[in-house]
């Protein structure tokens, strides 16, 4: 009898466990598109923090170029998971970059490791206003080698709004704040203000035009401002599943430049590339 009872629990656990994890990934699915459905169909900009919420493992890479030729190489650029586990709420879990120099000072290393907690606070999808109004909390924590990471961790409060005109065309801007935990008057308190002009052209081609600017208070660079003017395109989404409508998984790439036009400016340019695997 016992083995009987062995025999029977080996044969149903495997289908009884699958069918619980199937369930638990249908039903993670129907909510994030069911959240999703109710916002904008944009593309998340280059640079500028996305306004509405975002479902997607992410890596970019850029190549800095300063005003004394050091080409700085930062790989993954603190981009990883964003997830969407509740309706209107969003986390990331970005990875410490990688940062290579071409020069021996500073030190190759990573940088700092850094998490996102997004919550929407009003949206309307195309039929419904076209925008979306979202807060976020960005922090950081010194994971960083070297010089290549801060020396505290650091809060940044965020807000972002971005606005449709029909079909093809949007405008995204965020506003936010560093804040240091500690050694604010060597690190300073910058204020960060992006914009992207966006546009949709057929179904996969999204070309934008982004302002980046930094307004510095406190620290090194105090009372200085700089500002980056980004143009840029992004492909996508292309689905992975094609004959299958209800498949949420798909690519996006893109790439851009962003271009210094402050007087002051701690780089020249930088190569920005992007690669997202949508889900």
């Amino acid at each position: 009898m016992t083995h009987r009872v062995a025999l029977f629990l080996c044969a149903c656990l495997p289908a009884a466990v699958s069918q619980a994890q199937d369930n638990f990934f249908e039903r993670w699915e129907a909510r994030t598109t069911a959240t999703q459905s109710k916002q904008p169909a944009w593309t998340p900009p280059l640079a500028t923090t996305y306004v509405a919420l975002i479902q997607v493992a992410r890596t970019d890479f850029t190549r800095q170029i300063s005003p004394t030729h050091t080409t700085t190489w930062n790989y993954d650029t603190s981009k990883g998971l964003c997830l969407i586990p509740w309706a209107n709420t969003e986390i990331d879990i970005n990875l410490p970059p990688y940062l290579q120099h071409s020069t021996p000072t500073p030190i190759d290393g990573a940088g700092d490791m850094s998490f996102l907690v997004k919550y929407r606070l009003m949206t309307g999808n195309l039929e419904h206003g076209n925008y979306a109004w979202s807060v976020g909390l960005p922090f950081t924590i010194p994971t960083g080698s070297y010089k290549n990471g801060s020396t505290n961790a650091s809060l940044s409060p965020t807000m972002g709004f971005g606005k449709g005109f029909g079909r093809h065309f949007d405008i995204q801007t965020t506003l936010a704040a560093t804040l240091p935990t500690g050694n604010a008057d060597k690190l300073g308190r910058p204020i960060l203000w992006n914009t992207t002009a966006q546009f949709h052209l057929g179904k996969y081609f999204w070309p934008e035009l982004e302002s980046n600017a930094t307004y510095f208070h406190g620290g090194p660079n105090d009372g200085k401002n700089q500002e980056f003017l980004t143009p840029g395109i992004i492909f996508g989404k292309f689905s992975l599943r094609p004959k299958e409508p209800k498949s949420r998984l798909g690519i996006g790439l893109g790439a851009g430049e962003q271009i210094a036009t402050s007087k002051f400016h701690s780089y020249n340019h930088s190569l920005i590339f992007t690669f997202r695997l949508l889900f």
